[in-house]
């Protein structure tokens, strides 16, 4: 029995490959499933099932591709619901791959349909569980993506979890594997842990939610301090659930290069540009109105979080990484690239604009000599944690939507915790005419080092 987990850091998303005597379950693939059909065709095996725990909101699966090139079964839990072929697995069905089983725990809660799959060895004994966005490192999955209606709310479903958590998992030897669908980083959970793996012993003693606790404060612990989720999100259950183009597909139609006066064209009120360029590049020249999401950090969730999946995107990129920009948005639904500027930024024909970047000595100077318009872009739990003091609090999702409060002649200093996410809030401000931006190089945990006037254990957000 072979089990890889394939870990996506830049959307902190797991897939996992199981293959038994020449047979092959994958759990939840992504989008570009190249991967996958190289990895069997290596082991001479062949992929058999392809399991899904439920309609995934964060990243569009490669489920419907993966079945088209291979002849694979797509298995849901009860209530699944999609426009295409799949088995509606019911709750405790087994199914074989190979000399191994892998048993179908229904475990609704994040959603109707979410389910676990437990796999047992060649000798009938209790492996691993893969338990997709139910339990995940520290945490277990948000239970108000499936509110549709006023028929179900956040709080029924929280329950719901309640009862699968206690009923199908808990009981679970203690050196059940857990393989959860995401880590640190996802918003499909308020506080994932740093690790993609742990086990059912270790979670009944450090996870909150496998507590000795009532339902009603599990229903309270899980739903308080619930973020709006991004709008992305729905979009890509929607994908999940009717089916998608083939990703080579979407690739050709997406990769279409431009010579600087067709992107000049082509940028027009609806458009945005977007630059995947480091930071520290963007900073340095940029085309006027671009917004900054670096292609070398948690890129296509950041898109999904600042931008429309409906509007049509301009790309910049460094040379070479053009098609890796595109395949990336596409894993999560982001297919109206409509060109790149070929040769990048060094082939434009027109002004490019700059922002301030401020090392963590030059920024500490200036706060200790009375600099007031500081902005820190990060979530409240970070915050919580520490705040340069007097700054303002606007998480990055909000920004769009906030800074109509902060004043266009004001000299903002802008911080999060390492300068990735707060090149982005100084593009998004620069875009929308502010023209006095400061970017920390290193953020909070650059500048906590040194000598400036700290907040510290205190939530402050907006």
């Amino acid at each position: 029995m072979k089990v890889e987990q394939l870990y996506t850091k830049c959307l902190s998303e797991a897939a996992y490959y199981i293959e038994s005597n020449g047979e092959v379950a994958i759990i939840d693939p992504l989008r570009d499933i190249d991967v996958y059909l190289k990895m069997a065709s290596e082991n001479n095996a062949t992929i058999k099932y392809i399991f899904e725990t439920h309609f995934h909101a964060d990243f569009v699966s490669g489920h419907v591709d993966l079945a088209k090139k291979t002849g694979a079964i797509i298995v849901y839990g009860p209530n699944a619901d999609a426009s295409f072929d799949f088995h509606k697995g019911s709750d405790g069905e087994v199914f074989n791959v190979g000399d191994v089983s892998i048993e179908l725990l229904h475990t609704p809660g994040h959603t109707m349909e979410s389910s676990c799959f437990l796999l047992s060895d060649e000798n009938g004994n209790k492996h691993s569980v893969f338990t997709g966005d139910t339990l995940f490192v520290g945490d277990v999955g948000r239970p108000d993506l499936a509110v549709t209606s006023e028929d179900i709310t956040q709080e029924d479903l929280a329950a719901m979890l309640f009862d699968s958590i206690r009923s199908k998992l808990m009981p679970l030897p203690d050196h059940i594997v857990v393989f959860p669908a995401h880590g640190a980083g996802s918003a499909c959970g308020k506080n994932i842990g740093s690790e993609t793996s742990s086990t059912i012993g270790e979670q009944k003693q450090s996870n909150y939610a496998l507590q000795n606790i009532s339902k009603e404060q599990f229903i309270t612990e899980v739903t308080d301090g619930l973020l709006a989720p991004p709008s992305y999100f729905f979009t890509d259950v929607k994908m999940n659930k009717m089916g998608y183009d083939e990703l080579d597909v979407v690739i050709a139609k997406n990769l279409k290069p431009l010579i600087s006066s067709e992107f000049s064209e082509l940028y027009k009120d609806d458009v945005v540009i977007l630059d995947s360029r480091s930071p520290q590049d963007f900073s340095k020249g940029f085309i006027k109105g671009s917004i900054n999401i670096g292609l070398k950090g948690q890129y296509a969730p950041w898109v999904g979080v600042i931008l429309s999946p409906e509007s049509p995107l301009l790309l910049i990129a460094d040379k070479g990484f053009e098609r890796e920009a595109i395949t990336r948005l596409a894993r999560v639904g982001y297919e109206n690239v409509i060109g790149f500027l070929d040769g990048g930024v060094d082939s434009y024909e027109g002004n490019l604009e700059v922002i301030t970047n401020n090392s963590p000595e030059e920024a500490t100077d200036k706060i200790n000599q009375g600099h007031k318009c500081i902005l820190d872009v990060r979530k409240p739990g970070e915050r919580s944690n520490g705040y340069i003091s007097q700054s303002t609090h606007i998480r990055l999702q909000e920004l769009p939507q906030k800074m109509a409060t902060l004043n266009k002649e004001d000299n903002i200093m802008v911080y999060c915790a390492g300068g990735y996410r707060s090149m982005i809030a100084c593009s998004i401000l620069a875009a929308n005419g502010f023209e006095k931006t400061i970017n920390v190089e290193g953020g909070y945990s650059k500048l906590s080092q040194q000598d400036v006037p700290l907040t510290l254990g205190e939530s402050c957000s907006n």
